[in-house]
């Protein structure tokens, strides 16, 4: 679009900048208000998606109204509706529409949330914003720290802060050369370990051998014996531990390890205390879960991540470190071009001397207005519906002849199998048999693995609803994640009924072929 009247190509004159700001309204209300009747997944083959976009770089410019017709027609016809009531997959919030406003607000300022001086404002929203948080989940209030692009870079943070604070912040200058350095060492349970704790170690140079599984127990939370049992003995074989990770809400089961027996251990050995709850940390803001939560305002780091159960639209982590001197030591940098001083008045604060990033969005915006708007007990009502619907579609697994279930109901994660009631039937009797019954109990489980997942796919490509399979205890399993405020019981019941006609008829066609030994 050619310039007008002295204007720069890309700006609109406050009408016209209306007129395309009331249609892009209407386009995000009327998607808000169909989200129960779209198909949550894309129902289009991959190769058509990526034809939409296949364009060449534009020489000339379009109207803006042309450019918001190209996203209403192929941005919205080719996404998946993850806003929808039956998204169940990964972890991942409905988006609040406080936070989407918020979020268009804040891309129009457009401040850059590295320092205080470009970002005043922003910078103070922030601030507030860690503090609320930490107060919510019942966290020290005086802790320093700073909202991130997910869970991720928060533990990647929480893990380089350990890392410094148990290495005297020497590796800071020469990082791991140099002089012959012990092999640094980190845990986790060995079931329900993230993988960013994986992808911690491996950024930080560590290796991915850094992380040391600790032993499970049957509800899948950390064992804390083991826990000493394996400190002990890497100690003994001249290793260096330096921070334990225990999960708050793990990401296949909804596990809370044992925060105040593994703090105690931590203690004990001046051992830095990690807590990942990006999917359940704020499960603590629940009185009637205080006692699960219990040690949580012993960690040394925290994350949590709003885009998930605080249902604030993508991106937004955080994380929070109880002392904020060990963060600044941290991160600590000088340039000629900054003020590079970690200073005690509010107008030299500046963020980039807190986390990895000198330019940073505000994210901070959409997480403080959907506190405003909803409030501790708005939240907490809606975290409470997430437990229900994990809790009622545990109820309609253990009703039915079909199903198994792996795990007792913990927060809004839920993972579950499908086995027909003659398999599971075998699978218990070749259990109780003394003698091994190796091999054709083993094509059992294969098929069901299989089966599992072909449900789980043809669900999917229905556009019904959108869940995805993970692993518990070596086999396939359903797994979903029921944390969208918009989540009713009825969409549970529409969604189990669709998993168990889907596996009778699959497992009707496929058994006659299969060669089972039943």
């Amino acid at each position: 679009m050619s310039s007008q009247s002295g204007r720069r190509p890309g700006e609109l004159d406050p009408d016209a900048f209306r007129e395309l700001g009331y249609r892009a309204i209407d386009l995000i209300a009327d998607y808000y208000g169909s989200l129960d009747d779209r198909p949550v997944y894309v129902q289009a083959d991959p190769s058509d998606v990526v034809a939409a976009f296949d364009d060449p770089l534009p020489e000339s410019g379009e109207d803006p109204s042309a450019v918001l017709d190209a996203i209403e027609a192929d941005v919205l016809r080719y996404a998946t509706h993850n806003p929808s009531p039956r998204f169940f997959g990964y972890v991942m919030g409905g988006g609040l529409p406080i936070a989407a406003l918020a979020d268009a607000i804040a891309a129009a300022l457009n401040m850059n949330v590295g320092g205080w001086h470009p970002a005043p404002s922003a910078t103070e929203v922030e601030r507030t914003v860690v503090e609320w948080l930490a107060d919510a989940i019942g966290y020290p209030t005086e802790t320093m720290g700073l909202l991130t692009s997910g869970g991720t870079m928060a533990n990647v943070v929480a893990v380089l802060t350990a890392f410094r604070d148990q290495t005297n912040h020497e590796t800071r200058q020469v990082g791991l050369q140099g002089e012959e350095r012990p092999t640094y060492a980190l845990y986790v349970a060995d079931h329900e370990c993230h993988s960013s704790i994986y992808r911690a170690a491996d950024m930080l140079n560590l290796g991915r051998d850094a992380v040391r599984l600790v032993p499970s127990n049957d509800d899948f939370t950390m064992d804390v014996d083991a826990l000493e049992a394996r400190l002990d003995a890497d100690e003994a074989d001249g290793d260096q531990p330096f921070c334990v990770v225990a999960q708050a809400g793990s990401i296949n089961v909804s596990a809370i390890d044992p925060l105040d027996e593994i703090a105690s251990v931590c203690d004990d050995r001046d051992l830095w205390f990690h807590v990942d709850g990006a999917c359940g940390a704020v499960g603590a803001m629940l009185p009637e879960l205080a006692d699960r939560y219990a040690g949580i305002e012993r960690a040394d780091s925290v994350t949590l991540d709003p885009h998930k159960w605080l249902n604030v639209s993508y991106e937004c982590g955080a994380v929070l470190v109880h002392d904020r001197e060990t963060l600044a030591e941290t991160f600590a940098m000088d340039a000629s071009y900054l003020r590079g001083s970690v200073a005690e008045t509010p107008e030299e604060f500046d963020y980039y001397e807190f986390g990895p990033q000198m330019s940073r969005g505000f994210r901070a915006l959409k997480v403080w207005a959907s506190l405003k708007q909803l409030g501790v007990e708005g939240y907490r009502e809606n975290l409470r519906g997430g437990i229900a619907r994990a809790a009622h579609l545990d109820e309609r697994v253990r009703d039915h002849d079909d199903f198994e279930a792996v795990q007792e109901p913990n927060l809004f994660i839920y993972s579950f199998r499908y086995v027909p009631a003659d398999l599971r039937a075998a699978l218990d009797d070749a259990r109780g048999d003394e003698t091994d019954p190796g091999e054709p109990m083993d094509r059992v489980h294969q098929y069901l693995d299989r089966l599992n997942q072909a449900i789980v796919d043809e669900v999917v490509d229905s556009g019904l609803a959108f869940l995805t399979t993970t692993t518990v205890h070596d086999r396939r399993t359903l797994r979903t994640s029921i944390c969208n405020h918009r989540t009713t019981d009825d969409d549970v019941d529409v969604v189990f009924e669709a998993l168990a006609d889907t596996g009778a008829r699959l497992d009707a066609d496929w058994r006659p072929e299969a060669s089972l030994p039943i």
